[in-house]
């Protein structure tokens, strides 16, 4: 992760599919229907700032259209689940192992929150951008979540955050977002 730096966006053309495969799963977590959705994406767009403004607004079209589409819902669930639960013992991307650092001590507590979220909004992965804020603040964001109990808006937020988060990394993977 720390040795890899984005390719710069004028590139995104000549690119073969593997890298921009590459691209897409340094920016997002891995999910094979998020790269199907925004791969082609990347043969049009002329920034990192761009691809994610077009990787949002797929988000949330099928976010917005998968409240009444059965198969559009099952495909938002996949990419969210995409996602590790906060404080996971075991997290498959050195990304999301760096940007969870500040929750490490609250195992328990929060198992106990991902459970009693996922009930509440069955089939759905609490994502948020953690960006280094303190686990009490990110408890206290879950909770309120929980509490809203607002299905649709857990699906926008969630959308959005991961959007936020590829913004972070890109940054941090030395990509120009203009």
């Amino acid at each position: 992760m720390a040795d890899y730096k984005l390719p710069s966006s004028s590139a995104f053309i000549s690119l073969a599919t593997e890298e921009r495969l590459a691209i897409i799963r340094h920016l997002f977590e891995r999910s094979a229907a998020l790269e199907g959705l925004i791969l082609p994406a990347l043969s049009r767009v002329t920034s990192y700032g761009e691809l994610i403004a077009h990787s949002r607004e797929v988000l949330l079209n099928l976010a917005s259209e998968s409240e009444n589409d059965l198969t559009k819902r099952e495909i938002l669930l996949d990419i969210l689940a995409a996602h590790p639960r906060l404080g996971a013992r075991k997290i498959d991307s050195a990304h999301s192992v760096a940007e969870q650092a500040s929750l490490q001590g609250e195992a328990e507590a929060l198992a106990a929150l991902n459970k009693e979220y996922e009930e509440k909004f069955p089939g759905l992965r609490y994502v948020v951008f953690v960006n280094g804020r303190p686990r009490d603040v990110i408890m206290a964001n879950m909770r309120t979540r929980i509490v809203r109990g607002d299905y649709e808006l857990e699906t926008v937020e969630a959308a959005n955050a991961m959007c936020d988060i590829a913004l972070d990394r890109a940054k941090k993977l030395g990509a120009k977002l203009v």
